[in-house]
């Protein structure tokens, strides 16, 4: 035990800067309800459907990370998930999944009060806003995680991304949070196999906008 004590500890940097940058990044906007300094001078944009939100999440989520991967990191943003991939692969998957979780989606917002609550009043923007605001999000933990944490833990990155990406959805219906850390595995699999965040972000961008129309009462 003194000896394990006494060693030295040696960390990965990269894996160190992932974690710490996305930690606070993800703290930050649940506390900061509008950090873009712009937000008092637009107070228009909220009811365009481009909430000062969609803004925080794309220099959180995004652009800072994207300014680690180029400045620090000196790595190709395709390295990534940046580019579009196996796009032979994604098109189809992304099909697929769309096609499979459809009816899923429905029933789970058709049948969940609180889902509607939450949902059906973000019809304001669609499908646009839902676009926005997921390229960041999709970015963060489809790209700037998973392929991050890939290259020390390989495929046991795809559970990693996983789990910050259920707990940010604390706060949404219990219903939706429960499924994240299966639907976050799912979606870092695609990620994974068509070497992209793009099939994700499509299949979470149809899942976020059918969600909201169907809480909404516009499929019946």
């Amino acid at each position: 035990m003194k000896k394990l004590l006494g060693e030295r500890l040696f960390f990965d940097w990269k894996i160190a800067v992932l974690v710490m940058v996305s930690t606070l990044v993800l703290i930050i906007s649940f506390y900061q309800t509008e950090l873009a300094p712009w937000a008092k001078w637009f107070p228009g944009w909220s009811k365009t459907g481009l909430p000062t939100k969609i803004i925080d999440h794309t220099l959180l989520y995004f652009v800072l990370p994207m300014l680690i991967i180029l400045l620090v990191f000196r790595q190709k943003p395709a390295e990534f998930g940046f580019s579009f991939g196996d796009w032979k692969t994604g098109i189809p998957l992304t099909l697929g999944g769309i096609l499979l979780i459809a009816p899923v989606l429905w029933w789970a917002a058709r049948g969940n009060a609180a889902m509607q609550d939450y949902y059906k009043t973000r019809l304001p923007g669609l499908p646009w806003s839902t676009l926005l605001d997921l390229f960041s999000w999709e970015f963060l933990f489809r790209g700037w995680l998973l392929f991050g944490f890939a290259r020390k833990f390989g495929p046991e990155a795809i559970w990693l991304q996983a789990v910050p990406f259920a707990l940010a959805h604390i706060g949404k219906p219990e219903l939706e949070t429960l499924s994240t850390i299966f639907g976050g595995f799912a979606f870092g699999w695609v990620a994974w196999r068509t070497k992209s965040f793009v099939y994700p972000l499509l299949i979470h961008w149809f899942v976020s906008t059918f969600t909201i129309i169907a809480a909404a009462g516009f499929l019946g």
